[in-house]
């Protein structure tokens, strides 16, 4: 029920955060181990988590669940759109608290869900959903723009790229080409949205 498409996304950079606690901000890193448990010594790893803001609606704060969140994903090109929206200098992935910065793939964050990016290498990432923009990555561009950063979650809607989990175990590294499978999925017309 994959299909791959000619669409390819090449790493740009790398990051982990190694301590929620200390803050969002990320730290850049040349390669990295992915692991079922996720990226190697990322604060997001394990393989479960407690519930966050993003599932209030299915369970309460802190519920254990299983983990698809272990990665961020985000676009050199998606960035570009947020900083022109906001009217700023520079916008960095690190300042988002993502994992990995991609380019070469237009609406970066639409992809379909349970979307397929797989390394030459064998390395699989699953992207679970849209990561949807916080006002947590405001008060971390307010320390280079006072006043700017709450004008991010408007700007960075449906561009902050996306959370996923490691599929098949390998290496990431700065360059590596990342093929993009999608699902074959009819629209739902029954939402009730």
């Amino acid at each position: 029920m994959l299909k791959a498409t000619k669409l390819t996304a090449r790493i740009e950079a790398l990051y982990i955060n190694p301590c929620r606690d200390e803050g969002l901000l990320s730290t850049a890193i040349d390669c990295v181990q992915a692991s079922y448990a996720g990226i190697e010594g990322e604060s997001h790893g394990g393989f479960t988590r407690p519930s966050c803001s993003r599932v209030l609606g299915q369970y309460p704060r802190g519920t254990q669940i299983r983990n698809v969140r272990q990665v961020t994903i985000v676009s050199v090109e998606e960035l570009e759109i947020i900083r022109v929206k906001m009217g700023i200098p520079k916008l960095k992935a690190q300042w988002l608290g993502a994992n990995i910065l991609v380019s070469g793939i237009a609406d970066f964050s639409l992809i379909p869900p349970s979307s397929r990016l797989i390394s030459k290498n064998g390395l699989s990432m699953v992207a679970d959903m849209t990561n949807g923009p916080c006002r947590f990555v405001g008060d971390v561009i307010d320390q280079h723009y006072p006043g700017k950063g709450k004008q991010f979650p408007k700007a960075a809607f449906n561009l902050r790229g996306v959370t996923g989990w490691i599929e098949r175990e390998g290496i990431l590294q700065l360059g590596d080409e990342l093929s993009l499978h999608i699902p074959h999925q009819p629209a739902f017309l029954h939402s009730g949205l």
